[in-house]
């Protein structure tokens, strides 16, 4: 990626006295979902949760964050990792690309190695449809390690 990208981070709201440490030491280590980012400058523009379910801020959020000159959204892995993994996820990237026009990924900090552990167990992320939605945030085992 090429010149500065403009990234807000929304998080699921039952962690929502998160201070956002694991997310912005990925982002500042460029590591989990942020690798894509290694070589270009970032700005982080937003932070706030998708407000409960069914994600009742992600609305208001999303053109917040277009507002503000955000050009990259990010949905963090809290989405993923915490138990159930968000059920609307797959909604949330629909409707902010088609009504922002914006890239949304899901993905911020690593996974922490406790979580794939634990998820691995539950066999919660076997089916086909986890692969895209992980595939930004696995890293290898010492990254994740150092996540716990």
């Amino acid at each position: 990626m090429r010149g500065k990208t403009r990234i807000g981070i929304i998080i699921c709201d039952r962690y929502r006295t998160c201070a956002g440490g694991k997310c912005f030491r990925a982002l500042r280590n460029r590591e989990g979902a942020f690798t894509i980012y290694k070589d270009s400058e970032v700005e982080l523009v937003g932070f706030t949760t998708c407000g409960g379910c069914p994600g009742g801020n992600i609305e208001y959020t999303g053109e917040e964050m277009i507002k503000n000159g955000v050009t990259v959204i990010h949905l963090a892995t809290g989405f993923l990792v915490g138990y159930p993994p968000c059920p609307n996820i797959d909604h949330f990237v629909s409707f902010m690309e088609e009504r922002y026009n914006v890239h949304v990924i899901i993905g911020t900090h690593p996974i922490p190695e406790k979580y794939r552990l634990i998820h691995e167990k539950l066999g919660t992320w076997k089916a086909a449809e986890w692969v895209p939605r992980l595939k930004d945030s696995v890293s290898d085992e010492e990254t994740r390690v150092s996540y716990d």
